[in-house]
C-alpha cells in the first residue's frame, strides 16, 4: 500500500511514518530527508538541488518530484511506502500522480493528520536539539536527563528559530495557505481519511491503519 501522511508540523508525520514502516514494511520516504541524502551524496539530483539552495531559492516541483520518483521506484518501496512530507501542494500531488502512473503504481491512502493549534505550538515550542549530532529532545516528552545537555555528547542544545512560538504562529498559517487546496485534491479523488492526531502514539498509529484498511 502507498499512503500520504498529511498534517502541520509538529502532527508527528514522521514519528507516525516510522511506526507503520516499521509495523508494514513499507519505505518511509520523507521529501527533506531524501533532499539532505542526495545533496550529501553528491548526486545529479543533489548537485541541481544544491545550486537553488545556495542560490536562497526554493527546489523546483520538477526536481523534487524526479527525487521522489526515484525513491518510489526503488526495491525498499516494492511492498509500499508511506510519504511524509511530500506533497505539499496540488502541482506536486498531479505530478507524483503521473509519475507513479508511468511505474504501474498509485497512491492508495491519503491521511490527514488534525491537531488543535494550541497542541502544536505546545508540541514545537517544547522541542530542543543537539547542533552536534541532530538528537532531537521535548521538554515534555522526551527531555534530557539534565536540562538544556545532550545526553549522548554532553554538548549544550539549541532551538531552531522556526520553532518559537511568534514563529511556529506563522508556519501554521503558511501550512493552512498551502494544503488547504491538496487537501480538496484528494478529497475529490476520494483518497483523503482525517484521524485524530492529538491522541496518544499508539492510538494514531492504530487510527491510521484503520483508516488505511490495514488494521489488524
Amino acid at each position: 500500500m502507498n499512503v500520504v501522511l498529511l498534517g502541520p508540523p509538529g502532527a508527528g508525520k514522521g514519528t507516525q511514518a516510522t511506526r507503520l514502516a516499521g509495523r508494514r514494511g513499507w519505505a518511509h520516504l520523507a521529501s527533506g530527508d531524501i533532499l539532505r541524502a542526495e545533496v550529501k551524496a553528491g548526486s545529479e539530483l543533489g548537485r541541481k538541488a544544491q545550486g537553488f539552495m545556495n542560490a536562497g531559492a526554493l527546489v523546483p516541483d520538477d526536481l523534487i518530484l524526479s527525487m521522489m520518483a526515484e525513491h518510489v521506484s526503488r526495491p525498499a518501496a516494492a511492498n509500499g511506502f508511506v510519504l511524509d512530507g511530500f506533497p505539499r501542494t496540488p502541482a506536486q500531488a498531479h505530478g507524483l500522480d503521473a509519475r507513479l502512473t508511468a511505474v504501474n503504481k498509485r497512491i492508495d491512502c491519503v491521511v490527514h493528520m488534525v491537531v488543535p493549534e494550541a497542541s502544536l505550538v505546545r508540541r514545537l515550542s517544547g522541542r530542543w536539539y543537539c547542533p552536534r549530532d541532530n538528537r532531537v529532545y521535548h521538554e515534555t516528552s522526551s527531555p534530557p536527563t539534565r536540562a538544556g545537555v545532550c545526553d549522548a555528547c554532553g554538548g549544550p542544545l539549541a532551538q531552531r528559530p522556526d520553532d518559537r512560538p511568534e514563529v511556529i504562529t506563522q508556519r501554521l498559517k503558511t501550512y493552512q495557505e498551502l494544503t488547504t487546496p491538496l487537501i480538496g485534491y484528494y478529497r475529490d479523488r476520494n483518497l483523503l481519511r482525517e484521524v485524530n492526531g492529538d491522541a496518544a502514539q499508539d492510538a494514531v498509529t492504530a487510527a491510521i491503519e484503520s483508516a488505511c484498511g490495514t488494521g489488524a
